[in-house]
């Protein structure tokens, strides 16, 4: 059993194209970093400035930031944290490599910093659950339902919105509730396949998987699109308009003890 949960604790490392995955799991909200760097100024700075790039969503934490080559320690502390290393500057040496590769622990070498904010970033991002967007495109009633054999239902219907097509995802309601959502199978005029279909038109259509149809129902049709995921307001920016606003209030506040 401890031989199983390590394998799968060392199979679960973060990675930055992995996190998104990660997050759905877990519900991880920190993106835990490891620093290493050549310089101790550089060090500090732009440990600092990775922390400041936290959000209201994703907060950026910088569990160690030294100077110097990435060592066994490092690693270790980053596959118990699970935590994503970052190099400026400075590589890993072999032992660390080994340990890291053993563990599943992620090393990002760069050397020029908006770069690492960046990478940063998109990181950031992939801990975000994705939006999306449905726009509706058209729908049609259900006039006849055929039996046809080796196929199963085909609905008869008119199309009395918009437009309906081939490639679209579809819903069948009755009565306004929603009993499936798919891919149409076929979509045909008389007995020509096509791609669309358009108000006014009367086609037959295949809803591929589902073979409940009624006189009666509605096949309404939609397309789905992922909107970019937004982090949320910074947090260091949230702060310091908190922190204006409070002194603004203060200095209101003497301002008409005084004048009173």
């Amino acid at each position: 059993m401890k031989e199983r949960e390590a394998q799968l604790a060392k199979s679960s490392r973060v990675s930055l194209e992995g996190l998104a995955e990660q997050i759905k799991q877990a519900g991880m909200k920190d993106l835990n970093l490891i620093l290493k760097g050549d310089v101790q100024g550089s060090v500090e700075v732009l440990a600092d400035s990775l922390e400041k790039m936290s959000t209201e969503k994703v907060r950026v934490r910088v569990l160690r930031a030294g100077v110097g080559a990435i060592t066994e320690s490092d690693v270790l502390l980053a596959s118990a944290s699970n935590a994503v290393i970052i190099g400026f500057n400075v590589r890993p040496d072999r032992k660390a490599t080994e340990i890291a590769e053993r563990e599943n622990v992620e090393i990002r070498l760069h050397s020029i910093i908006y770069e690492l904010q960046d990478e940063i970033t998109k990181a950031m991002y992939g801990l975000l659950e994705p939006v999306f967007k449905e726009n509706y495109a058209g729908r049609a009633e259900v006039l006849n339902v055929f039996k046809i054999t080796k196929v199963g239902q085909i609905a008869g219907c008119r199309v009395t919105d918009g437009l309906i097509r081939r490639d679209q995802q579809v819903r069948l309601l009755r009565e306004g509730n929603e009993l499936w959502r798919g891919r149409i199978g076929s979509l045909k005029r008389f007995k020509d396949d096509v791609s669309e279909v358009r108000q006014g038109v009367e086609c037959g259509i295949d809803l591929a998987g589902y073979k409940d149809i009624r006189v009666g129902d509605v096949i309404e049709s939609f397309t789905t699109e992922t909107l970019a995921a937004e982090l949320g307001q910074n947090s260091a920016a949230a702060r310091k308009a908190e922190k204006a606003a409070r002194d603004k209030e203060a200095a209101a506040t003497a301002e008409t003890s005084v004048n009173a």
